[in-house]
């Protein structure tokens, strides 16, 4: 099972505002930051202004995304559950902070690092606020029996994807290839990940895959959501995708000429270095023109 999670940092000089889970939560006893899923179709910025609001009573703004984790947890159903984790700095603390009351958060507090300490903390809340990360006892995960089924025509894509160049300035781009939404245009490398893979790790993966280049990532620039209600791709019939795409900046200290790696049938049909004037003449990917051109400013 995958899923996609929002959470939000809210200091309050020198406390930060955390929550505990309660029976239904994900963590039942467990402190965590603020947030949760992800509902489908929902940009990842409104979710965490949305789920912070509803276990906290805070109206927020969500800020800068500050981290992006993904962790796997081995339910006592036998469902092992695959969460991408994204963080955003949140601001503004409009009302008054409140116990949760609908069983998903049964505590809302404004505490010290040093208070947490002492607390049982998840590991990617732990890892945000650069505490020692500790392992959850054993069952704390809630079964995800009590979770809704998935929605047979509904799908939930997770992404990351790099906007790359090399010490010249250019700029690694990928050509869609046919029989995939989106066939003919240039995009930025990457793509989904897999379960239990970070999404650092995938992308990576991807830029061999799909350029044969060798890089690292330096920044980590924001997220992309794409809805298709009615996307037709490689499963013949049209679905309601949900995509959630990261986005990274990765240079390529040595570039070497691009080539496709990946097996035939894959949803790259090649790929080029372009100069900034020349990507400007192809036609672009809404997440690679956006990336660019925000790379431009």
């Amino acid at each position: 099972m995958r899923r996609v999670g929002v959470y939000g940092v809210l200091w309050d000089s020198d406390r930060v505002l955390v929550v505990r889970d309660g029976p239904d939560g994900e963590f039942p006893g467990a402190w965590r930051l603020p947030g949760g899923a992800v509902a489908h179709a929902e940009h990842p910025e409104r979710a965490v202004v949305r789920t912070v609001g509803e276990q906290t009573g805070l109206t927020v703004t969500a800020g800068q995304l500050r981290r992006v984790t993904a962790d796997v947890t081995d339910c006592p159903d036998g469902v092992a559950t695959h969460t991408d984790r994204l963080t955003f700095d949140l601001t503004g603390r409009d009302g008054a902070a409140r116990d949760g009351r609908d069983g998903s958060v049964d505590q809302v507090r404004w505490l010290t690092p040093g208070e947490l300490t002492r607390l049982t903390l998840t590991p990617f809340t732990s890892e945000v606020l650069g505490l020692p990360v500790t392992p959850l006892p054993p069952g704390t995960h809630r079964p995800q029996e009590h979770l809704p089924p998935p929605h047979p025509d509904r799908r939930l894509r997770f992404g990351a994807y790099g906007l790359v160049t090399d010490p010249a300035g250019r700029i690694l781009l990928t050509q869609i290839a046919d029989g995939y939404p989106g066939a003919g245009l240039w995009h930025l490398p990457g793509g989904g990940t897999d379960h239990g893979e970070q999404p650092t790790t995938g992308l990576l993966r991807e830029l061999v895959e799909e350029g044969g280049q060798v890089g690292r990532v330096v920044e980590l620039l924001g997220v992309d959501n794409l809805h298709n209600p009615a996307a037709l791709g490689p499963e013949g019939r049209p679905l309601d995708w949900h995509g959630v795409r990261v986005i990274y900046r990765v240079l390529v200290d040595v570039p070497t000429d691009a080539v496709v790696t990946e097996s035939a049938g894959g949803s790259t049909a090649r790929a080029g270095w372009f100069t900034r004037a020349q990507a400007a003449d192809l036609p672009l990917s809404d997440i690679a023109a956006s990336a660019i051109g925000q790379s431009g400013r």
